[in-house]
């Protein structure tokens, strides 16, 4: 049994990945500035903090053998909140780790420190050109880690793609209150890209393998994502046709829609930033072979598992959130000026 410490664990991969570590037999310590409000509170240790704020860093670390570093300011924050969260956060937490002699830092990133990429699959070692604050953000955040990794901290980044299952609102909270009230989808361009996605529970495999296999086979960076997947259009409609309204995917000439969404961005009237809307009509999708090579990754849900099962939980808790918006994964996003577009729909 270790004990971990999950930065951001109040959110949508610390409490899958939670659940993951206790039904395991794990200690873990929640560090994150949101209430841990979900049933196994009691049965763990909640620090609520700042990962920016030296005591509460402290605190959390306390007897600590694993790290895994959760804990993000989302693309839909200031760009001085994502800098401050994302990079001057991590510099803390990953220093924090180090002195208090942890066995391991577990990094998650993302695929969005490769930007908008001109060929597939995108492969670790390929150029990181981040789109926006996050991007650049999250590649300063993992130059730190490669830093300490240099220094001999064992420190496994990983790069998951879009990730979904129980809990996951945000972005994907719009095509599930679309589907679940009988509309049809847009979708930017024809839909025919290819475009992987991840479930939670493969995501939470990943970090556990990053764990307990030896430090030679997983201090290196790792892709993390869907082994199965179609086009973006075929795997959507899956959550329309499972809606049962017998409502389509309505493809949209992505260059003129591009234009109206930065538009709508800069007026503040569309929760869809830059690298949402650049990359929703080209394919995008990693390669999976690092992982699978020297971590034995085999992921269980394909894109329609994922999004199919985190939609079934969306219309099992809808009562829940209905009435709540924001722009965390927590909460579904505010639709803006979106929801007057769905009535054409």
């Amino acid at each position: 049994m270790a004990r971990y410490l999950l930065t951001g664990g109040a959110g949508f991969l610390g409490i899958n990945l939670c659940r993951h570590l206790l039904a395991r037999g794990h200690e873990v310590v929640s560090l994150d500035i949101a209430d841990f409000a979900y049933p196994e509170r009691d049965q763990i240790h909640e620090i609520r903090g700042d990962i920016r704020h030296a005591d509460a860093v402290e605190n959390a670390m306390r007897g600590v053998d694993i790290v895994v570093h959760c804990a993000a300011a989302l693309p839909l924050y200031s760009r001085a909140e994502i800098m401050s969260t994302d990079v001057d956060g991590t510099r803390l937490v990953i220093e924090a780790a180090r002195q208090q002699g942890v066995d391991r830092f577990i990094h998650i990133s993302s695929t969005a420190v490769y930007g908008i990429p001109d060929h597939h699959p995108l492969r670790e070692d390929d150029p990181r050109i981040g789109v926006g604050a996050y991007g650049e953000a999250k590649i300063l955040a993992e130059d730190i880690c490669f830093a300490e990794r240099e220094q001999g901290l064992v420190t496994p980044v990983i790069r998951p793609k879009s990730f979904v299952g129980p809990e996951r609102l945000g972005v994907f909270a719009l095509l599930y209150d679309w589907a679940q009230d009988g509309r049809g989808f847009p979708m930017l361009g024809d839909g025919r890209n290819r475009y992987q996605l991840l479930d939670v529970d493969d995501l939470c495999e990943a970090i556990s393998l990053c764990v307990e296999l030896p430090a030679e086979r997983v201090n290196d960076t790792f892709n993390i994502g869907a082994a199965d997947f179609t086009t973006m259009g075929e795997d959507y409609q899956a959550v329309l046709d499972y809606a049962g309204f017998g409502k389509r995917i309505v493809p949209l000439p992505a260059a003129p829609a591009i234009w109206l969404l930065r538009a709508l961005e800069m007026m503040n009237l569309s929760p869809l930033y830059k690298w949402v809307y650049e990359t929703a009509s080209k394919d995008s999708f990693v390669s999976i072979e690092r992982a699978q090579a020297q971590l034995g990754f085999a992921p269980q849900y394909s894109n329609q598992d994922a999004l199919l099962r985190n939609f079934q939980w969306y219309l099992d808790n809808l009562a829940a959130f209905e009435n709540s918006a924001g722009i965390s994964h927590r909460v579904p996003w505010r639709q803006g000026i979106l929801k007057l577009a769905k009535q054409f729909f």
